[in-house]
C-alpha cells in the first residue's frame, strides 16, 4: 500500500492567498515571471524562480540563484505571509475550472514507496534538471512545489473528502487564468485517521506531473540522510509534498508540437513524404479538426488537415509504440523532418492545454512551420504504461488545471 502521511505544513496565510499562491516555476516563461513579480512583490515565483530577482541577463554566480531563494523564502516567513501548523495536518485542494471540479489531498508521501515502485512513473527526468531542483530544495530547507499524483479512485476516501468540503475553507479565491482554488486544513484526529486508512486500500500512486520534482526529492533524502549519523527513517527529508486526486477526476489535455522548418522540404514534397509514409491527410474546412485517438491535426500554410495514422501502426501490439506521440516522432518528425530527439533538438517546441489550436495558428505566424495537434491521452492508458514499467513519449501529458505553489509548503528542516 501507498504511505500517505499529515505533516506541519506551512500554510500560506489566508488573506494573502491570492497574491502569494504563483504558478508552478516550469510552466512560466523568465519574461512572464518577471511581469508578475513587478506587478506584485508578494508571488512564491521569487522563491520558485529567484532569477526574477537579479537584473535581465545579468547571470548568477553558482549556487546565487539558490541563496536567493532561500532568503525570499525567509523573508516571506519574517513578513507573517506563511502560517505554521503546530501538528501534522492534511489538508484538501479543490480546483475549479468552467463548471468542473476535481479535489485532492495534500499529502507528504515516501521517497522508499517512489523508489519500490509504489509510486509509478512514466516520462524520463535529465539530471540537469533533478540537480536544479535537488539544491533548490536543499537551499530553502522546503519542498515548495507539489507533485501532482493520480490514485484509483476509493468510494471510502470520496466521502470522507466530500465531508470535509461541506466546512469553511482556509483559503478560496480566483487565480487570474480563471481557475477558481479552495483549501481545506483536516486536523481532527478521527479525520486523519480516517484518511490514512482509506488510502491503505489505495496499492500504487501514479505520478502525473513533477517527476523531476519527485526525483530530486530522493536525491536530496540521498544527501541529507548520507551527512546525518542519527538518521532513523522518520526525518522529514524522507518524504515529499504531493496533492493525490482519483483517476475520475483528473484531467488530461493534448500536448501539442510545433516545428519551425520542414528539413529542406517544400511544402508540397513535405505532403508527398506524408502520404508515402502511409498517412492520409485532408483539409479541413471551419478551421482545427476534431482530434481523437489515431488521429491528429496539422496546420500548415495557414490552413488545418486533418491526419489519419496507418492502420499497421495503430494495430501495434505495444501500448507505446502505437500512442499517437510514438507514431508521430517515430514515422514524421524523425524520418522524414529530422528530428530525432524532441527533447534537446532546437527546431521543435511544445504547445499544451489550454493555449490549444489558436496558439498553434499563432505560433506558424511567428517562429513555426508547421503545427501537430494531439488529442489528450487517457489517464487509464497513462496509468497502464506506468504499471508495465514503460516510459511515455516526452511531453505526452498535459494536465489541466495545474496546481499554485506557495499555498502549502513541506520544510524538511525544524520550522
Amino acid at each position: 500500500m501507498a504511505e500517505v502521511k499529515p505533516f506541519r505544513g506551512l500554510r500560506v496565510e489566508s488573506s494573502r492567498a491570492a497574491r502569494v499562491a504563483a504558478p508552478p516555476y516550469d510552466v512560466l516563461g523568465e519574461d512572464e515571471a518577471r511581469a508578475i513579480a513587478l506587478e506584485n512583490p508578494d508571488t512564491f515565483l521569487r522563491v520558485t524562480k529567484p532569477e526574477i530577482q537579479t537584473a535581465p541577463g545579468a547571470g548568477s554566480p553558482d549556487g546565487a540563484l539558490y541563496a536567493l531563494a532561500a532568503s525570499a523564502f525567509g523573508n516571506m516567513r519574517e513578513q507573517g505571509l506563511f502560517v505554521a501548523e503546530t501538528n501534522p495536518v492534511f489538508y484538501v485542494y479543490r480546483l475549479t475550472l468552467d463548471g468542473r471540479s476535481q479535489s485532492g489531498l495534500v499529502a507528504c508521501v515516501s521517497v522508499e514507496d517512489y523508489e519500490s515502485g509504489v509510486i509509478r512513473k512514466h516520462e524520463l527526468t535529465r539530471r540537469d534538471k533533478e540537480d536544479e531542483r535537488a539544491r533548490h530544495i536543499e537551499a530553502v530547507g522546503a519542498h515548495t512545489g507539489p507533485v501532482l499524483m493520480a490514485y484509483r479512485a476509493q468510494s471510502a476516501v470520496r466521502a470522507i473528502l466530500r465531508g470535509i468540503e461541506a466546512t469553511d475553507p482556509v483559503c478560496d479565491f480566483e487565480s487570474a487564468d480563471g481557475v477558481r482554488h479552495t483549501l481545506w486544513t483536516v486536523s481532527e484526529p478521527d479525520a486523519l485517521k480516517a484518511l490514512e486508512v482509506g488510502f491503505q486500500d489505495v496499492s500504487r500512486l501514479y505520478i502525473a506531473d513533477g517527476h523531476h520534482r519527485a526525483a530530486a526529492a530522493a536525491r536530496v533524502r540521498d544527501t541529507l540522510r548520507a551527512k546525518n549519523p542519527s538518521h532513523t527513517g522518520r526525518e522529514e527529508y524522507n518524504r515529499f509534498l504531493a496533492v493525490l486526486f482519483p483517476d475520475d477526476e483528473l484531467r488530461v489535455m493534448g500536448y501539442h508540437r510545433v516545428v519551425k522548418d520542414l528539413n529542406g522540404l517544400t511544402a508540397t514534397e513535405f505532403m508527398s513524404r506524408l502520404v508515402e509514409a502511409g498517412f492520409e491527410a485532408e483539409p479541413t474546412s471551419g478551421g482545427a479538426p476534431d482530434l481523437g485517438a489515431g488521429r491528429f491535426g496539422m496546420f500548415l500554410d495557414g490552413a488545418w488537415h486533418r491526419v489519419r495514422i496507418p492502420v499497421a501502426a495503430d494495430a501495434s501490439a505495444d501500448a507505446v509504440e502505437r500512442l499517437d506521440a510514438s507514431v508521430l516522432q517515430d514515422r514524421v518528425l524523425a524520418p522524414i523532418l529530422g528530428i530525432r530527439d524532441i527533447r534537446t533538438d532546437p527546431r521543435v517546441d511544445f504547445v499544451g492545454g489550454m493555449r490549444g489550436m489558436k496558439e498553434l495558428e499563432r505560433r506558424c505566424g511567428l517562429d513555426a512551420r508547421v503545427a501537430f495537434a494531439l488529442a489528450p491521452v487517457a489517464l487509464a492508458r497513462i496509468m497502464a504504461v506506468a504499471d508495465e514499467n514503460r516510459i511515455m513519449p516526452p511531453k505526452s501529458t498535459w494536465f489541466e488545471p495545474k496546481l499554485r505553489s506557495g499555498l502549502v509548503v513541506h520544510a524538511i528542516t525544524a520550522l
